[in-house]
């Protein structure tokens, strides 16, 4: 069972699209403006992808982009205990969609080894990250739940400052029950958290959000706040 304190209180800035394709346009647009403000200012750019089907649009339009690649660097929010080439795995949804069709060096991409089960690879992955500072870009999506990442409500959500980096998840409500997640307290150590919520099935999440009600999205807590790319749709009035 969790145990949670939130340290801040979470600033949202809501961003309303029309649709998943100005949604996936405003994401790309939005990811490509952080990493060129964090290579000009420190010579690389640290970014966190979220997984699931939200993203998969904004990946495919930045594999198009004409970027300077040599200076990303690539982690991942999540992952799910499944063998590497699993195509349900987030790194491989990425890689498909975006990563496989650009050349970022291979010691700057950072996949969760999630292969070697929850507790290895979560101890793993929290030593890789001991030495990356604020990242400069995270990126998270919502599920119908209220969940973000692996952070699933009933379970821990790595809030307190000391929290580990990186959290093993066992019995997650979603298969596999197995994952690796980033706390919250580390996905809040970020310059900039850049929520994209799209789809019907997340519109009561989206209500109990702005409601305020108690759902792992709104322990993501960086200083400067949060923001949300959401469909027009999900703001609408819940149906009785």
């Amino acid at each position: 069972m969790r145990v949670i304190a939130f340290a801040e209180t979470q600033r949202c800035r809501w961003r309303v699209l029309s649709d998943r394709s100005a949604l996936d346009r405003a994401a790309a647009v939005a990811i490509l403006a952080a990493a060129d403000r964090a290579i000009r200012t420190r010579g690389q750019f640290h970014l966190v992808l979220a997984g699931g089907d939200t993203p998969r649009g904004a990946y495919r339009r930045l594999r198009e982009a004409s970027a300077d690649w040599s200076g990303w660097n690539i982690y991942f929010g999540d992952e799910r205990c499944l063998p590497m080439d699993d195509p349900v795995r987030n790194s491989r949804m990425a890689g498909e969609a975006w990563l496989d069709h650009v050349f970022i060096p291979t010691a700057q991409f950072h996949a969760i080894p999630a292969e070697l089960g929850a507790v290895g690879a979560a101890q793993l992955y929290g030593e890789t990250l001991h030495a990356v500072g604020e990242f400069d870009l995270v990126l998270l999506g919502l599920g119908e739940d209220g969940h973000t990442a692996s952070l699933f409500p009933g379970h821990e959500w790595g809030t307190a400052p000391r929290s580990p980096d990186a959290l093993a998840v066992f019995d997650a409500p979603k298969p596999p029950p197995q994952r690796v997640s980033l706390s919250a307290a580390r996905l809040s150590r970020a310059r900039q958290a850049l929520f994209l919520v799209s789809g019907e099935a997340k519109h009561k999440a989206v209500f109990d959000w702005r409601a305020g009600k108690d759902i792992p999205a709104r322990a993501i807590t960086p200083v400067a706040g949060v923001d949300v790319l959401v469909e027009s749709a999900l703001l609408s009035p819940l149906k009785d």
